[in-house]
């Protein structure tokens, strides 16, 4: 990268001002960019309100380069691009009032923009553009300042970090970009990466086990749970953990009122019932949503975030409509630390899967930027659950490092292989599909192991309540088993045959396999993936993803016909 150039837009007594360099009129900045860093801080000469504040590059793209672009949070998608790809974006009708309250509500559409041309690409937090096995890597030492987006245009040889300042007052030194420039290979960049960051290797390394949510959704029960529970029997010695997810409250956000009708013994009761068979007990918690019809928010209507008018904000679309509980209110700080004090330490579970968690940052407040608010809400969660587990979904990755157990790199899978008509309209692109699903895992398979433990989301081998052929049911299960360490069926195991018991104590163990490279080719829509196997030689894999169609099955050593 050549040739930095920094700007800073800002207003100041209601009138806007442009940065260009180094001094301006009320504003200084001091920076050093280096072929190993890039460090910049804000000296303002009086309060001066930031709107935007980004570095420019020269850069020379070559021939075969591919540019990662790093998705804003857990569902979003990420994969490498080439000059001739487009990123797409939220589709312009959803950007139309009022579909973008709802189209846009997990996405980072407040704050960026899609350009939506060929070779035009942005990434969250982290990225690197890869030639051969060659990385040159970039990534924010630190999200608290605000959120670090770095953006690429392949066409006209031009690289920009923006930072995203909205809603940020100054009127003392700020530090605002610490980014890492890496070159090297795979390995090195990303073990550098997280070596300086300072962050500790996960303290789990593998989960596997069950959780009920991709076969009754809400609609679950003590007496399914336990059926569940108990058919696992033939497998417990190959899993460690049995996960409750969202439908035994009464709604979103009354945690601590689980539904009488469908749990009567409580919830430490099956926490209990699950220590009994030898398993870690999970536990779906999406902690700062409300569901408007909750208890919580009918006593509490104060507690949620509002906007400038003074209405609620929607953080979820999901249960009717959800807000969100602002964690800068005392109440509702403290609501938040007692529910996890009685889930955690009385009712006894060990892990806590936390979602929705982007939230709590949609909107700038308090003189804080968005990247601000999610790392002080992420370091509050962790507090609040002490050396329990937490499983971290539908948050942005950079304010969860070092925070979290384990974490969702993927979006939802889906009960269909074949992807439903809105996720071909680009209304989003948090919207849950098993192709995308696997495309996320594959792409983010590199944070395993350093930074939390990777859930690629579940995998399938029932034959009800499904639209799976077993060869996708084996595809999905095989690239879950080598991208990530947390590893999940939903399925009531009584439908299984013997055939299906032996490949899910493949699928749940621990993956022999090393990706050595992974590349996506838009032309054949084929995945081909390099891959290590446990004697030292070089396979190949490679699928289709629109069909599912490959050759799985033989590496894997399991069949659909078996």
């Amino acid at each position: 990268m050549r040739n930095p150039r920094f700007f800073c837009e800002y207003t100041y007594n209601g009138n806007n001002f442009l940065l260009a360099g180094t001094t301006s009129a009320h504003l200084d900045a001091e920076f050093t960019v280096t072929d190993d860093a890039v460090k910049l801080t804000l000296k303002p000469q009086t309060a001066v309100t930031l709107t935007k504040a980004w570095f420019e590059f020269d850069h020379d793209f070559k021939d075969g380069d591919k540019f990662f672009s790093n998705g804003y949070q857990s569902w979003t998608t990420s994969r490498e691009y080439t000059k001739d790809d487009v990123h797409y974006g939220l589709n312009k009708l959803a950007r139309i009032q009022p579909f973008i309250k709802l189209a846009g509500t997990s996405s980072d559409v407040w704050f960026c923009d899609d350009a939506e041309k060929k070779g035009i690409f942005r990434s969250h937090c982290y990225t690197y553009i890869k030639n051969g096995e060659n990385f040159l890597f970039l990534g924010s030492l630190s999200e608290k300042q605000g959120y670090t987006m770095f953006h690429a245009d392949m066409n006209e040889g031009k690289f920009s970090i923006v930072k995203d300042v909205e809603g940020l007052t100054i009127d003392t030194n700020y530090p605002l970009y610490d980014v890492v420039i890496l070159n090297g290979d795979e390995n090195y960049v990303f073990d550098k990466y997280f070596e300086l960051m300072g962050v500790q290797k996960p303290k789990v390394d593998h989960l596997a086990g069950y959780t009920s949510w991709y076969n009754y959704f809400q609609k679950i029960d003590q007496n399914i749970i336990y059926r569940d529970l108990d058919a696992m029997d033939r497998i417990k010695e190959h899993a460690n953990i049995f996960q409750i997810d969202d439908g035994y409250e009464t709604f979103v956000g009354d945690w601590l009122d689980p539904n009488p009708e469908k749990f009567p013994d409580g919830m430490k009761a099956v926490a209990q019932r699950i220590h009994d068979k030898g398993y870690m007990a999970g536990i779906w918690i999406a902690p700062f949503s409300v569901q408007i019809k909750s208890r919580i928010y009918r006593e509490h209507p104060d507690w949620v975030i509002r906007d400038e008018k003074g209405k609620p904000v929607l953080g979820c679309v999901g249960w009717g409509g959800a807000y969100t509980l602002d964690i800068y209110n005392p109440e509702a700080r403290e609501y938040i630390r007692n529910f996890f004090d009685v889930i955690l330490n009385d009712w006894g579970y060990d892990l806590v899967k936390l979602d929705f968690l982007y939230s709590e940052c949609m909107f700038p407040r308090n003189n804080k930027t968005r990247g601000t608010i999610m790392c002080e809400a992420m370091e509050f969660l962790r507090e609040c659950c002490g050396e329990k587990l937490i499983l971290g979904c539908g948050v942005p990755l950079g304010a969860a490092f070092g925070k979290v157990d384990a974490c969702r790199i993927s979006c939802d899978v889906d009960l269909s292989y074949k992807p439903k008509i809105y996720n071909t309209l680009h209304v989003n692109n948090e919207i849950m599909s098993a192709q995308n699903a696997m495309n996320n895992s594959i792409f983010r398979r590199q944070l395993n192991g350093r930074v939390f433990t990777n859930d690629p989301d579940v995998f399938f081998l029932r034959y009800s309540n499904l639209k799976f052929t077993m060869e996708q049911k084996i595809l999905l299960g095989f690239i879950n088993h080598i991208c990530g360490d947390v590893l999940f069926v939903s399925d009531n195991m009584e439908e299984y045959v013997d055939a299906d018991f032996e490949a899910v104590k493949k699928f749940y163990a621990k993956s022999e396999f090393k990706i050595l490279d992974a590349n996506y080719s838009k032309n054949n829509n084929k995945i081909v993936i390099k891959l290590l196997d446990k004697n030292g030689d070089t396979r190949i894999l490679w699928y289709d993803t629109t069909t599912g169609f490959g050759n799985y099955q033989q590496i894997s050593g399991i069949l659909a016909d078996r």
